[in-house]
This record gives C-alpha cells, structure tokens and sequence, in this order.
C-alpha cells in the first residue's frame, strides 16, 4: 500500500508540473550544507554516527496561483552517515563502515507561500525526493558500490523565508527534513532496513 501511494503521488505531480504552462517559473541556486544519519531496523545494527555533507543544484518552482507553486530540480547531493554490525553470538562489534554516498536528486513538491511581509516571505515546503546513487566509497576511499543500492526516495518537509533584494532577486534561508523510505544498505548476513535521514540548512539565491 505504501509503495503504490507514494507512486500515485510521484506520478501526479510529474503529471501536474509537465501539463504547467501558465503562471510564473522562478529558479534559484542552492547551496545547502547538511547532517545526514543512517537508520537501521534491526537490533543488531546500530547507528555510528552522523556525516557533515552538502547538497547543491537548481531549483524551479512552477506557480499555479499567487503563493502555490510545484518544486523541482536538480542537485547533487554528498551525504552518508556510520553504522555499527553486531555479531550475532556475544553482541561484539563486527565491522564500522562509514558510508560516503553521493546521489543525484530530483525533488518534487509543493512550496506555499505567504503575502508579502515588508521585504520577506514565509514559505512551507513538502513532497518526495527520489536520487540516484553515482558514488559510494568507505573511509579509505574504497569503492562500495555493491554494499548500497542504486535508488532512494524519502520525503521532504521544512520552510524558511524568501528576503527580496529587488526585483524577482531575492535571498533564501531555510530548514529541511529528509526521511527515507527505502533501503539503503545491503549487507551479506544482514537482513535489515537501514534509511537515510537528513537534516538540511538550505540557502539559495533566487533570479
């Protein structure tokens, strides 16, 4: 049920923002440092640690009225986080990855805006982040491509505010969470679901 919802929203909004043609379309330049963690659900999989990262790219928002708009985009996305591989017999510590993971992300969802507020504007934002995996490498700088899978999507949820600085210019600063709802591990012996979660301080510059 999970997986056919989140499709169903995916493909709608796809649909929504392709069929777009009127209104106005603002891009901005983001430039986002981030703190990214790895979840597991197994016990024997404990968590290890958090990894500072960065997300920068292009975002377009495509308005369909005054102060709605879709969200999309494209940014690069570096992120990762620690775990820590229990054995099974005694609970010792068999193996600390870290996992240095790089994707491409394309966003979608929904941005509401407020009025005008002198020279700022509060925004919402909300919707999906699917990526695609384009590097992944452990703390010694070796290839672990086989240890992570290919596709992530999570959800995204947070605002901020837009400060004008003339015209359609203006400054972006803003706060964002990332809950993943895919695997994104895979380890031999260990049968678990392990997420990646972000926590993201987004600014941009909108022109």
């Amino acid at each position: 049920m999970q997986k056919s919802t989140i499709t169903f929203v995916f493909l709608l909004l796809t649909g929504y923002v392709t069929a777009q043609t009127a209104g106005d379309t603002r891009f901005s330049f983001v430039l986002s440092p981030q703190i990214s963690w790895i979840k597991s659900d197994m016990d024997r999989v404990n968590n290890g640690g958090s990894k500072m990262g960065y997300n920068f790219g292009l975002l377009v928002d495509y308005f369909f009225g005054d102060n709605y708009a879709i969200t999309s985009g494209l940014t690069i996305n570096t992120t990762g986080g620690k775990l820590e591989y229990l054995s099974s017999g005694n609970n010792t510590v068999e193996a600390r990855p870290r996992y240095n993971l790089r994707y491409i992300e394309i966003p979608m969802g929904l941005k509401l805006r407020s009025e005008d507020l002198k020279r700022m504007n509060i925004y919402g934002r909300f919707g999906l982040s699917p990526q695609l995996n384009i590097m992944a490498k452990d703390n010694d700088d070796n290839g672990i491509s086989d240890e992570v899978k290919l596709l992530d999507l999570g959800y995204h949820i947070g605002g901020g505010i837009e400060y004008s600085v003339g015209g359609k210019n203006a400054l972006v600063f803003g706060l964002l969470f990332n809950n993943g709802f895919m695997d994104t591990t895979k380890r031999n012996g260990y049968n678990d679901k392990a997420i990646l979660n972000r926590l993201v301080f987004e600014f941009g510059f909108i022109f």
